[in-house]
């Protein structure tokens, strides 16, 4: 797994840390010897990770600080607590979010649009604008994990995709801003991986194994992805694309390619 030494003693914060695509980011950088703080709400999934990993790979090569990143001043905390554990802040990775189940628009609320834009997008804005000024000191990066739907759409939701085509939007908008710093700002736009969540929208749908087999399928390499392929491409941009900056890099088996059937069938 590991790719090369650049990342030894370098520092990473995750949102959303503690299982599935978080999760598997936290691996690909402890894997490659960096330093990482899980973030999560998820107390109980985060010092289990953490636990994992400290034992795997001592020194402690992670560490977990329960954080509602929806909460300005538990951010500020979280990024206090970051620098007391390791001094130094090389990159933060925005991953925490949430997709909510199948709907369509007139059967939502502008109240659980609000939540989603809170968790999906502003949390990114606000652990940005405080992680920062410490990025800037080690020239650091910042990695949004956007979605493949933020570009080409989703049917049945539309506040979801609404969300995260912001993300990248955010994405390119900052890495502008950001570059005279020596800040690159990069986003992940994955496509179907196989995660806890996948699993429990899908246990929600009248025919979660046919809903399944419709996600594996709709890839051309014929399967989901995996949360430590997500961790792959973010340990890159982080430490071996140094030239990338304002990247949007679709992690998705190319399910973005080619024609196919847009009508759902009678």
């Amino acid at each position: 797994m590991a790719v090369g030494p650049s990342s030894e003693g370098r520092v990473v914060l995750v949102t959303g840390g503690a299982r599935g695509i978080g999760a598997g980011i936290v691996r690909a950088f402890v894997e490659n010897g960096a330093k990482v703080i899980i973030c999560d709400k998820d107390e109980s999934g985060g010092r289990a990770l953490e636990k994992e990993l400290c034992s795997a790979r001592p020194p402690a090569g992670a560490v977990f600080i329960r954080c509602d990143v929806t909460s300005e001043r538990e951010v500020e905390a979280l990024i206090f607590e970051t620098l007391q554990c390791f001094g130094r802040l090389d990159c933060l990775v925005n991953n925490a979010g949430h997709h909510p189940p199948e709907e369509i628009l007139e059967e939502t609320s502008s109240q659980a649009f609000r939540e989603l834009l809170e968790l999906n997008l502003l949390a990114t804005y606000t652990v940005s604008k405080c992680a920062l000024p410490f990025l800037r000191q080690s020239q650091g990066s910042i990695i949004n994990i956007s979605s493949l739907v933020g570009a080409i759409g989703q049917r049945k939701a539309a506040s979801y995709v609404a969300t995260k085509g912001a993300v990248t939007a955010l994405t390119k908008a900052l890495a502008l801003d950001e570059s005279q710093y020596g800040v690159r700002v990069n986003c992940i736009s994955p496509g179907n991986i196989w995660t806890p969540l996948w699993k429990e929208l899908a246990a929600q749908t009248p025919d979660p194994p046919a809903t399944i087999r419709e996600g594996e399928r709709a890839q051309p390499l014929g399967r989901m992805g995996r949360p430590d392929e997500v961790g792959a491409a973010a340990v890159f941009l982080a430490f071996h694309a140094s030239f990338c900056t304002g990247v949007e890099l679709p992690l998705s088996g190319g399910a973005e390619l080619g024609y196919g059937r847009k009508v759902p069938p009678p």
